[in-house]
């Protein structure tokens, strides 16, 4: 108790030099409190986005990977090795077709996944009854099932069921095997008018829901039938039943000029995965190509995280890979929060190196200048731990006033600064991506397409109410995407803060009397007395 209150005495006669010490501490434990209160928030920030994600991810064919079959792959950045063999290489390139239908259900009995779904995709021209949605001028509408385009992808793209020369019709058909697969109508973007209903996800019945759009441009309603034409053999029709129409937001400003009718959202129409596997079945073989994207959902990362190596265990090649969008979207977002992390972290341990060597300093010179009191307390027969200890005491009051005060500071200050801090990084990154995109000559590129169509993927691609995009890769890389950072905290100070700021309050305290004690112990009393002035 003598120890304490003669430590209490001691910092009030020496008021001058333990308020230079308290600012000095307040400094730091301000400047500490900030930087845990950012990494802080990150990790909130983290935590809460990934709490109220539904997870899905999707096996794709991983070309890299095979790539390293030619000859051991590149050397010194040229040639493979063992010299190109092009017959090898088209064989690899050739053999890149897609996982089956049952090859995609032999993995959803993974015990990760929560929940499985497929959609296939195919495409049809119109008929003299039914012609598509298009801003194209009425000279060019009948000629648009022999223009569109179409693509050349050997041994299939991504999980195209077939290869060969791929034509694009005048509408897509989306065929659904569940109805969480259309997140665009779980969502709200996309609703149902009144009158007709949606088709049974499980039945073959050859039914369908249209856009507005569509009903409208060929006056259809609800019950009328529909004919289709197979976009490879002319003289091959289908018909369908109108059950629902729909209406969405996906449908706004889109021009199909550059991609074709097919790819207008307007011109989409869905319908069951078995109904339309059926249909495509009795058409002429090989005729039809048809699209099929698989998606595993998932309740929490750490099951998509074990989902990879189930499926290992359940025989999937190394050929593919395991992939989520979502999870590649979140860590995207979380990029300039999570480099603000860096850098107050960087900050953190900057500011208590040179805040610890200060505190050490003034404490040999408060040691140095007290020499004669500490000669004093031992001559009486008080120990040199003791001394010591009175102190550590000393300084351990001055430190601990000053964190609880600064963490009062960066309490108030942590949310206000880390947002005007994280603004700046966005705005930096923004900055720099669209000095690169300038560079490469594609100004505006990475805020969205032009055309009111933002992000990687137009608006309306196939898939887009939820299901398989099979041009997603294409499209993403070839046009960008608009950023969806977090731009904004709405805490970042907590308990692990208040702990963390009282762990680094004892440190400082530990290094700045360490000096201290050091000095201490080894000065002679008799010494100091008898050389004293």
């Amino acid at each position: 108790m003598y120890i304490i209150k003669n430590a209490l005495r001691c910092i009030s006669r020496a008021k001058g030099r333990n308020i230079l010490i308290e600012i000095i501490t307040l400094v730091i434990a301000v400047s500490a409190c900030l930087g845990l209160s950012i990494q802080q928030a990150a990790e909130s920030a983290k935590e809460n986005a990934l709490g109220g994600m539904r997870i899905t991810a999707t096996i794709s064919y991983d070309r890299s990977s095979v790539m390293g079959q030619l000859g051991g792959g590149f050397s010194g950045g040229g040639f493979p090795s063992g010299g190109f063999d092009k017959d090898q290489f088209a064989d690899i390139m050739g053999s890149s077709s897609s996982l089956t239908l049952e090859d995609y259900q032999k993995y959803a009995v993974a015990e990760s996944v929560g929940d499985f779904y497929y959609t296939l995709t195919s495409y049809f021209n119109g008929s003299e009854t039914l012609s598509p949605v298009t801003d194209e001028s009425s000279e060019d509408d009948s000629s648009s099932s022999s223009s569109t385009p179409g693509f050349d992808f050997p041994g299939g793209m991504g999980g195209m069921m077939g290869g060969g020369k791929f034509s694009m019709g005048d509408f897509t058909v989306v065929g659904y095997s569940s109805y969480n697969a259309m997140s665009a109508f779980i969502s709200g973007t996309a609703s149902i008018l009144e009158g007709g209903s949606v088709f049974d996800a499980e039945s073959t019945a050859l039914e369908c829901v249209i856009s507005e759009e569509l009903a409208i441009y060929n006056s259809l309603n609800v019950g009328d039938t529909i004919t289709v034409t197979n976009s490879s053999v002319e003289d091959e029709t289908f018909t369908l039943t109108v059950c629902g129409i729909y209406t969405s937001t996906a449908n706004n400003n889109f021009s199909n000029a550059m991609f074709g009718a097919g790819m207008d959202p307007a011109n989409q129409i869905y319908m069951s995965a078995p109904a339309l596997q059926a249909l495509v079945d009795t058409a002429t073989e090989d005729s039809m190509r048809t699209t099929l994207d698989a998606t595993y959902v998932f309740t929490d990362p750490e099951h998509y995280y074990a989902f990879e190596e189930e499926v290992r265990a359940l025989g999937l090649s190394e050929s593919y890979t395991v992939s989520s969008a979502d999870i590649s979207s979140f860590e995207n977002s979380l990029s300039p929060l999570t480099t603000l992390s860096t850098i107050a972290g960087g900050f953190l341990l900057v500011i208590l190196l040179i805040g610890a060597v200060i505190l050490v300093v003034l404490n040999i010179f408060n040691v140095r200048e007290r020499k004669y009191e500490v000669g004093v307390l031992t001559a009486m027969g008080m120990n040199k731990q003791k001394v010591a200890l009175q102190f550590i005491c000393e300084i351990l009051v001055v430190t601990m006033l000053a964190v609880i005060i600064g963490a009062g500071v960066g309490a108030v200050c942590s949310v206000p600064v880390t947002n005007a801090l994280l603004e700046n990084q966005i705005a930096s990154q923004s900055e720099q991506q669209t000095q690169i995109d300038n560079s490469f000559g594609r100004p505006g590129v990475s805020n969205g397409m032009p055309g009111g169509m933002p992000g990687g993927t137009p608006s309306g691609m196939p898939g887009n109410m939820g299901g398989g995009d099979p041009f997603g890769d294409m499209f993403g890389g070839m046009f960008g995407g608009a950023a969806n950072y977090i731009s904004q905290v709405d805490s970042a100070m907590n308990l692990t803060v208040v702990l963390q700021m009282i762990g680094i309050g004892l440190i400082l305290t530990l290094i700045a009397s360490a000096a201290s004690v050091l000095f201490i112990m080894r000065y002679d009393p008799l010494k100091i007395l008898a050389n004293r002035d």
